[in-house]
């Protein structure tokens, strides 16, 4: 909500993703007829209005059975004062112009809206909870988790380690410059002996009404130089990644990578190498595991798949890597030839069904190279 006005537009709305963690497995609220759950956000603070309507509800001196009681379910999530009333949420919106984002500016960009016919600018900030007014406001933030991310939990706030990446829009209302929030992500910094640190990222949301707009990409793109800088990071990991973030991860990470010497097409066709691992650690703290799907990508553009030789090549290098796990299977029959009656290898040996694994390799190749098309489409586009 940015103008009264928002409060009854439906354009500002948006509906969870999920509800299970509020609501049980089966995302029901028993006991009503046509109700509705209404939360309102201030674009910036985020300061809460909860309405709560329905047509009718089940009673339990007529009826013998309880509605749920959604409000409390919904006060488990949501820090405590909340409006329940609009005039009190309508005269907070009027104090909104006094909002500014919190901590460090690290990165100001522009996306050309065009709907409004012009370029819109974000900014992407780096906060902590020694930054004013931010605890409360981060409390407010992360209820959206719930909704969003399937298997969302609270974080611990006192852990001095974790850091706050935050993105923000800059609006304009009766003249004054005013923030949205658009977005943001938590990272841990796990300490890695002797003297280095792992930043994980956590929890990443952009929020569904500025989704696929890009802001993803400039957010983890920013997280990673900012760590780039620092001569103690070892490299930037993730914790439990989505498809989705797989997919930003590549990305951003090719677009980093593209132009490091090691990545020149002629080094791409002679294959993964250790200087590709050093110079994409030291230079943009990207682990081996993520190098070498880099190098995948990177490398498929620069062959040309229309050549019987390269094609085939390319096809010989990705699944050698692939097979991997295959192999470790054939490890263990070996074992099992040495230690198993012939009826139980027998029984072993069905499971293990050689052209079932070329199979599913080839078809694990195919889905790999459409997603790395995906990924190259995307570079070429921006």
């Amino acid at each position: 909500v940015r103008f009264p006005e928002d409060l009854e537009d439906e354009n500002t709305t948006f509906n969870p993703e999920y509800s299970h963690q509020v609501f049980g497995d089966d995302e029901v609220a028993f006991g009503y007829k046509g109700l509705k759950i209404l939360l309102y956000y201030i674009a910036g603070n985020l300061s809460t209005l909860l309405r709560i309507e329905y047509t009718s509800k089940v009673n339990e001196k007529f009826d013998c059975v309880e509605a749920d009681d959604v409000e409390s379910k919904i006060r488990e999530i949501i820090p405590p004062g909340f409006c329940t009333n609009t005039d009190d949420f309508v005269s907070l919106l009027e104090k909104e112009v006094n909002f500014k984002p919190f901590g460090m500016l690290l990165h100001t960009y522009s996306v050309h809206n065009e709907e409004a016919g012009e370029d819109i600018i974000y900014q992407i900030y780096k906060a902590d909870m020694t930054c004013p007014g931010f605890r409360d406001y981060h409390e407010r933030l992360q209820t959206f988790l719930m909704w969003f991310i399937e298997t969302a939990s609270f974080i611990d706030v006192d852990d001095e380690r974790w850091n706050y990446f935050l993105v923000f829009e800059k609006y304009n209302k009766d003249g004054a410059t005013l923030f949205a929030t658009v977005g943001y992500m938590t990272v841990y910094n796990y300490y890695v002996y002797p003297d280095k640190t792992r930043p994980r990222v956590s929890q990443m949301l952009i929020l569904p009404p500025f989704q696929g707009e890009g802001h993803g990409a400039q957010l983890l793109e920013t997280v990673h130089r900012y760590y780039m800088s620092s001569p103690t990071v070892l490299d930037i990991t993730a914790e439990d990644p989505s498809d989705n973030y797989v997919k930003l991860r590549d990305f951003v990470l090719v677009k980093l990578c593209q132009d490091l010497l090691c990545f020149s097409p002629g080094k791409l066709m002679q294959g993964f190498s250790q200087e590709m691992v050093m110079e994409a650690q030291q230079k943009l703290k990207i682990n081996k595991q993520h190098t070498r799907r880099v190098y995948e990508i990177l490398r498929l553009r620069a062959t040309d798949m229309g050549d019987a030789e390269q094609s085939r090549s390319y096809r010989l290098d990705v699944k050698r890597r692939l097979i991997g796990p295959y192999k470790k299977k054939q490890r263990e029959l070996a074992k099992m030839r040495r230690c198993l009656r012939p009826e139980e290898l027998t029984n072993q040996l069905n499971q293990i069904d050689l052209n079932m694994q070329h199979e599913q390799l080839e078809e694990s190749f195919q889905q790999l190279v459409s997603e790395y098309r995906r990924v190259l489409e995307r570079l070429a586009q921006a």
